[in-house]
């Protein structure tokens, strides 16, 4: 019996058959997004024009690539400790915001309070709008067509996905984020958090409770 041996090697390194992957796209080998053309070619007239530099440019990305729900948790926490502290935050967040020394950004972010009778749910149906100087970069299901036009319909059958339940008399009501205005909810308070620190309240407090898909319970995010 001859023995048939098969020499898995290209350039040079040796590959498993068993181990085997398929090649994966460079990013340059996709073709780019209407949204992605767009903020590539405003960068570039910025930078032209002299309206800000490249340098300037990058460290802004930088930073907003540092940015987590955890900017938007502190707010939440300050609010449920201090009344007086969320009355201005829903009067106008970003002077809220500068009081812990926070810069929520250019574009107005209305602060929409949850209560007993009312529950706020953000979205954007035309792109992706978003308060990312708060909450970071939007989740995938976010920018999905599928919550896009589904928040609007049907957005209690969007919440039951979410695992969140609303009983009939609370009214759910839907905001469309545009370029020019932003949304953050702001979550109730879970029950038997009293004695917790402001710190702690944080903890509670996830990104899908400040868009309004969730809310929070009383046991600290991991």
């Amino acid at each position: 019996m001859s023995d048939h041996h098969h020499d898995h090697s290209h350039d040079g390194y040796d590959v498993d058959p068993l181990h085997h992957h398929p090649p994966q796209p460079d990013l340059e080998d996709t073709p780019l997004t209407h949204h992605q053309i767009m903020q590539m070619a405003v960068a570039e007239l910025l930078i032209e024009k002299e309206v800000i530099s490249a340098e300037e440019l990058r460290q802004q990305i930088d930073f907003m690539d540092t940015i987590t729900p955890a900017r938007g948790a502190k707010l939440v926490a300050r609010a449920w400790t201090d009344h007086d502290f969320k009355a201005r935050l829903v009067a106008d967040s970003k002077t809220a915001a500068a009081e812990l020394d926070m810069d929520i950004g250019p574009v107005p972010i209305l602060v929409m309070e949850n209560t007993p009778n009312v529950h706020n749910l953000i979205v954007c149906t035309l792109c992706s709008c978003y308060p990312r100087f708060l909450l970071g970069i939007p989740p995938d299901w976010y920018k999905s067509r599928s919550y896009r036009r589904r928040a609007i319909s049907e957005p209690r059958k969007v919440l039951a996905e979410f695992g969140t339940s609303l009983s009939d008399d609370v009214q759910v009501k839907v905001h469309d984020s545009t370029a020019d205005m932003r949304y953050m909810v702001l979550p109730m308070r879970p029950e038997g958090t009293d004695d917790m620190s402001e710190n702690q309240l944080a903890g509670l407090v996830t990104r899908d409770c400040m868009v309004g898909v969730s809310v929070p319970g009383n046991t600290p995010a991991s």
